[in-house]
């Protein structure tokens, strides 16, 4: 382990004390030049904390696979067919389907599954666009490429169509908590917990390494430029 474990900003490198770069906007990329893009900042493990909740219990959720019938069916209520199938939100090609109930939402499982009456025809943008929200007000609103905001033209036949499909039948919903015995949905969230903790502890320490490395790159940098900056120099005043 190279870092003591610590709660603290400033571990230590075994015993020796370290001396952290700060992380103010001081050290932070203030060039604006036009062409330069360079790749984002350095991701937080902790910005997987949501990702990490959904997987926890997205892993529960059951498959219903539907027969043939059922898809075409699901396809003639949404007002396509076997072959011409589209996002059902805008019409654009079909990359995914979507759920068109969430399976998780506020850090919980809604009981909802993976079957065909709780399945739709979805391109990337609207799925990602969606996220678990509501269904309806989602396609109305102005979020980032959401229908509404891109202007799709049929946008009420679509609401039509997705209502009818709501109706189409009575979706499966499982209540996990009473499902399972309290020891066992217990242990599963406090393991959701621990994993969350654990991340945090995690980032703490990858900062710290983060910083002690920052500190090192600037050194190598600037110890390889500085010949050449002098050489230049020399140059010119050649």
């Amino acid at each position: 382990m190279l870092l003591a474990a610590s709660g603290k900003r400033g571990g230590t490198l075994g015993e020796k004390n370290v001396r952290l770069a700060p992380t103010n906007n001081k050290y932070r990329n203030r060039m604006r030049h036009p062409d330069f893009n360079p790749p984002g900042k350095a991701p937080k493990l902790t910005s997987r904390r949501s990702t990490l909740t959904g997987l926890f219990f997205t892993t529960l959720t059951p498959y219903l696979e539907p027969t043939e019938e059922e898809v075409d069916e699901a396809l003639a209520v949404l007002g396509m067919k076997r072959g011409s199938c589209v996002c059902a939100y805008c019409g654009d090609k079909k990359s995914e389907w979507d759920h068109f109930r969430a399976v998780v939402r506020e850090r919980k499982p809604t009981g909802y599954i993976t079957e065909i009456a709780n399945l739709v025809p979805a391109c990337g943008k609207c799925n990602q666009s969606r996220g678990n929200r509501d269904w309806e007000t989602w396609m109305r609103s102005s979020a980032s490429k959401s229908p509404a905001n891109r202007g799709v033209v049929d946008i009420e036949q679509r609401i039509s169509c997705l209502k009818a499909f709501e109706s189409w039948r009575t979706p499966v919903c499982i209540d996990y908590a009473k499902l399972t015995t309290v020891d066992h949905w217990d242990f599963h969230t406090k393991n959701l917990e621990r994993v969350l903790s654990l991340l945090e502890e995690a980032e703490r320490h990858a900062l710290d390494i983060r910083s002690i490395a920052a500190i090192e790159a600037r050194k190598q940098r600037d110890q390889a430029t500085q010949p050449e900056i002098q050489e230049v120099l020399n140059d010119r005043i050649n």
